[in-house]
């Protein structure tokens, strides 16, 4: 490990990493030792020689290092090897038995920076979003294959995220032959089509599982407005759970035709419901109402922390008109997923929201992540998924 190139911080600059967070930042480095590469593994020294840890280096990215551990480890098979089975182990005591898709590793939250991996059945989709993890993906595929039986393992690396490491966009099969147009998932006895190829994120949105349950426990004889409803999953839930009446609302035809596809599929082809396509600012617009559950779950509107007020201005907007058409004592299922938009933030934003549509509204539960989606606590940068469930009085 003495051969390994060598980060040296400013005085006074280590606190932050010692206690667990894993991103490094250019300004808090004094020196640089050796000639890393994008994504060379490094170590990290505190101003007076201590060592802070190992991690995954790159000169090119404004985080100069993501720290992988705080031991001088060798970041092998091995390493990769006990870093997922203690991922799984949270997995399988969250879910009882292991269902057919879910998330395996979850970036910081699992101590493994960059990296996102997806179950759907029997293919595994892997997101390599820094460079020290696009160099470890032969690892990574090797792992899924031998210790998870993987028959598929597909990149879904079309991230932009991958532009400030130095990467260029990437997707594409890693592992396997005769790769599936589409993968059959269950989600508590509701059955979706998954394109991994073409679809939102990885396929599908995971992260809301725990949010479409909820409602679907509260959307007996309701008429629900389902805005960015993508491939209808939270419509499909509030069905099962006995909706009299939904209007799903997206943008992308493709979408709204695999939401169809799922009504039919769930056997839920007599539910009452009514699929448009268009935006949804201006479709809300013209709605009259009244709904007793209306759901907003936006696309990102903030990927940096200076479209904050433009963002902030497009979601008010949003719960203003959703409000507009809720029934007295209706709900509203809000969401940021902007990681930028904080709680505080998030809940002013909604209540100027209430103000102007001239609404008195009840808060009555904050949503966010399930739990195969865990946030490092040492990083809330992970924690990106911000949910308000409100009632109108």
């Amino acid at each position: 490990m003495s051969a390994l190139p060598k980060l040296i911080l400013k005085k006074g600059k280590e606190k932050p990493f010692r206690n667990g967070h894993p991103w490094i930042f250019s300004g808090a480095v004094a020196e640089v030792q050796g000639d890393p590469l994008p994504g060379d593994v490094g170590e990290v020294y505190s101003s007076g020689g201590e060592f802070i840890g190992v991690g995954h280096l790159n000169p090119r990215s404004q985080i100069v290092c993501r720290l992988l551990s705080d031991k001088r480890v060798e970041t092998d098979l091995s390493f990769f090897r006990e870093r997922f089975s203690k991922a799984r182990l949270l997995r399988s005591e969250t879910f009882n038995p292991l269902p057919d898709a879910f998330r395996l590793v979850n970036g910081e939250g699992d101590l493994l920076p960059g990296l996102i991996i997806d179950r759907y059945g029997e293919v595994w989709v892997v997101q390599c979003l820094t460079a020290g993890m696009d160099r470890s993906k032969g690892l990574i595929v090797q792992l899924l294959v031998e210790d998870y039986q993987a028959q598929w393992v597909y990149e879904r690396s079309d991230s932009a995220l991958r532009h400030e490491e130095g990467l260029a966009e990437r997707a594409g099969l890693l592992y396997g032959n005769g790769f599936p147009e589409s993968v059959m998932i269950m989600e508590e006895g509701a059955r979706f089509r998954v394109d991994v190829r073409r679809g939102q994120k990885t396929g599908f949105y995971l992260d809301q599982r725990a949010n479409r349950l909820h409602l679907r426990t509260l959307s007996r004889g309701k008429r629900v407005l389902d805005c960015f409803s993508y491939s209808g999953a939270f419509s499909i839930h509030a069905a099962l759970g006995g909706a009299k009446e939904l209007t799903l609302v997206d943008s992308s035809q493709e979408a709204l035709a695999a939401a169809e596809g799922h009504f039919l599929m769930n056997r839920l082809q007599d539910v009452k419901r009514q699929l448009i396509r268009g935006d949804a600012f201006e479709v809300m617009r013209e709605l009259s109402g009244p709904y007793d559950i209306v759901i907003l779950d936006p696309p990102p509107f903030a990927r940096k922390r200076g479209q904050l007020p433009g963002a902030s201005r497009g979601y008010k907007d949003l719960n203003l008109q959703a409000l507009r058409l809720l029934e007295e004592g209706g709900l509203l299922f809000t969401f940021s997923c902007s990681h930028h938009m904080d709680w505080d933030l998030f809940q002013k934003v909604v209540f100027s929201a209430a103000v102007d549509a001239g609404r008195k509204v009840q808060l009555l539960e904050r949503r966010g992540h399930p739990m195969d989606h865990p946030v490092n606590l040492c990083h809330p940068e992970g924690e990106y998924l911000r949910g308000f469930v409100c009632r109108v009085l």
